[in-house]
Parts: C-alpha cells; structure tokens; sequence
C-alpha cells in the first residue's frame, strides 16, 4: 500500500508498473527499478519504487 506525497492517503491499488535501468553507480553497476504508479482518491497521481536490484 502506497502512501499520496501531497495528502496522505492510503493507496491500495497501482494503475501501472514498469520496469528501467536507472543510472550506474560509481563502480559502473547499473541498477533495475520496478516503478509503479498510483492515483489517490483525491487525483493526485505519483509513482513510488518498489523494487531495485543490480544488473
């Protein structure tokens, strides 16, 4: 369950998730974040990381 940034609602349920590399890091290792994206009852829409690993 996610949280709003902007009212504090509990968002129980992601519209979308999406998988990326993100930057590397300073020994070159890049990181794969699993994102997902939530509206809260109020429209406010946000994304939130919900799982990184190393590739």
């Amino acid at each position: 369950m996610a949280k709003c940034p902007k009212c504090g609602a509990d968002v129980p349920k992601m519209k979308k998730s999406w998988k990326m590399a993100g930057r590397p890091d300073k020994s070159g290792k890049r990181m794969q974040l699993e994102i997902g994206l939530y509206q809260c009852p109020k429209g406010h829409t946000f994304r939130e990381v919900l799982s990184k690993k190393k590739i």
